[in-house]
């Protein structure tokens, strides 16, 4: 592993390098760190260089003064890749982190080959209503709450300032309830993706297909000769939630082939 931080906009970003080979940006959770991404890590790691980075606020990177925003932290993230050397990589990003990769591969189409987002939505209105009312509740008031959790712990032991945590809960909670519509965006993604789900997991079904069809799926049947078949791709893992879909060994089952295939003729 070689940390490093990476000052950017006002920010200094941690970074983590795992693992030799094509590079790979992994991003994390809401209120999490590059440890919650530690059942995928060093799978992913086995034949790809990893570059695992505490997103703004979060595990090592300081909450700083900037307001938080999906925008500029996609913008942050193209700096970074480019202050580490790479002109292009796959990018992957689980629930908050999967809306800063949705956001860089928009932003930057050209430094990001393929991209797999796990639990992601491309508009506000696709959580379920009572999602929606606890993302309203976010905020300082649930800090004291929150202390006996794993994930205060965790941040209490990483953070550069533990005694932001209520503001960080109070940037957290503003972001989340800003209203976002990007299924204009998506339409025009270019690079290769693919869409991660459990069946059971925070967001209404139709949004999840709707979600597909942005992205040029389930148009139509793909023929006998596969001459019809879209080129993004969607996995639906049975048995998950949005909360114990990293543990489950069908997601690495489902992101290492799309990351390794060969393009089609």
């Amino acid at each position: 592993m070689e940390p490093s931080h990476v000052p950017v906009n006002g920010l200094d970003y941690y970074c983590e390098i795992h693992g030799e080979g094509a590079p790979l940006l992994l991003l994390h959770g809401g209120l999490g760190s590059i440890e919650m991404l530690g059942p995928v890590l060093p799978a992913l790691a086995a034949h790809r260089q990893v570059i695992a980075v505490d997103l703004h606020g979060h595990g090592r990177t300081a909450l700083g003064t900037r307001e938080m925003s999906f925008v500029d932290m996609g913008d942050d993230l193209a700096v970074i890749l480019d202050r580490l050397g790479h002109r292009e990589v796959d990018a992957m990003g689980y629930s908050l982190g999967a809306g800063v990769a949705l956001r860089l591969a928009l932003q930057h189409p050209r430094s990001v080959r393929r991209l797999v987002l796990v639990s992601a939505c491309p508009s506000q209105d696709a959580f379920y209503p009572e999602v929606a009312e606890a993302q309203a509740r976010v905020g300082a008031g649930l800090a004291e709450m929150m202390k006996p959790s794993p994930l205060y712990q965790s941040y209490a032991r990483i953070a550069p300032h533990p005694e932001d945590f209520p503001r960080l809960l109070d940037r957290l909670g503003a972001l989340i309830r800003s209203p976002f519509d990007w299924r204009g965006d998506v339409a025009k993604l270019a690079a290769h993706t693919l869409l991660v789900f459990g069946d059971s997991d925070t967001y209404k079904l139709d949004h999840v297909v709707e979600f597909y069809r942005l992205l040029g799926g389930g148009q139509r049947d793909a023929g006998w000769m596969r001459e019809h078949v879209a080129k993004n791709r969607l996995a639906i893992l049975p048995d998950c939630t949005h909360y114990d879909i990293l543990t489950s060994p069908l997601l690495i089952a489902a992101i290492v082939p799309f990351l390794d295939a060969k393009p089609r003729r």
